[in-house]
């Protein structure tokens, strides 16, 4: 929720993921429109992922998610 993420950054926050787990949760989210892919101009090539209009409208759902998470661990 803090813009867009590169996907090494992505799995390295994300660790024990793997890179086929990541890319096919990420493609996923993706076709959901939930997360938006963006290939950067640069050299070597980088994608970076952030979050579409769809996905921002559910911010409150993920924070009382987020909440619950840490009351019910």
């Amino acid at each position: 929720m803090n813009g867009g993420v590169r996907f090494g950054a992505l799995r390295r926050a994300l660790v024990p993921i793997t890179q086929h787990v990541l890319t096919a949760q990420l493609r996923e989210l993706e076709r959901d429109g939930l997360v938006a892919r963006k290939v950067l101009a640069e050299k070597p090539l980088q994608v970076e992922y952030g979050l579409t209009d769809s996905a921002w409208s559910l911010t409150p759902a993920f924070r009382e998610l987020l909440a619950w998470s840490k009351t019910y661990q």
